[in-house]
């Protein structure tokens, strides 16, 4: 057997002469900035009264495009402003949904009350 065939080439100098390019990434850690989509996306299918949770999508898309950017002053604010409309579409939403419930357990205890009384009538005529 050849002793050539088993030898392990030097180490030292890189075999090109191509010079080696590196790429920094730098990643703050505080660039943290909410831009609260995930709850304007849910005021918008489900609590969408007056178009608040609309609007609330609106503005995290403005905050998630201005965080991209790198503006985090801007993004600050439109998610600020999303954060306010998601609470007053969750605020509306709750209230006017109670409402809703009350509203329909009196229309229907008077429905059932009117034919209530609409069959015992009517057995006494019979």
């Amino acid at each position: 057997m050849d002793q050539d065939q088993y030898q392990v080439p030097e180490t030292g100098a890189p075999q090109s002469m191509v010079p080696m390019t590196t790429t920094v990434i730098n990643i703050r850690g505080d660039t943290v900035v909410p831009d609260h989509i995930v709850w304007s996306l849910f005021n918008t299918v489900f609590m969408n009264w007056c178009c608040l949770g609309f609007v609330a999508f609106a503005y995290s898309v403005k905050a998630r495009d201005r965080k991209m950017v790198g503006d985090l002053t801007g993004a600050q604010s439109f998610a600020s402003t999303a954060r306010c409309f998601n609470i007053s579409a969750l605020v509306v939403g709750i209230i006017l949904g109670i409402i809703s419930i009350v509203l329909l357990g009196m229309a229907y205890t008077m429905v059932s009350g009117a034919l209530l009384q609409a069959m015992q009538e009517r057995r006494r005529y019979h």
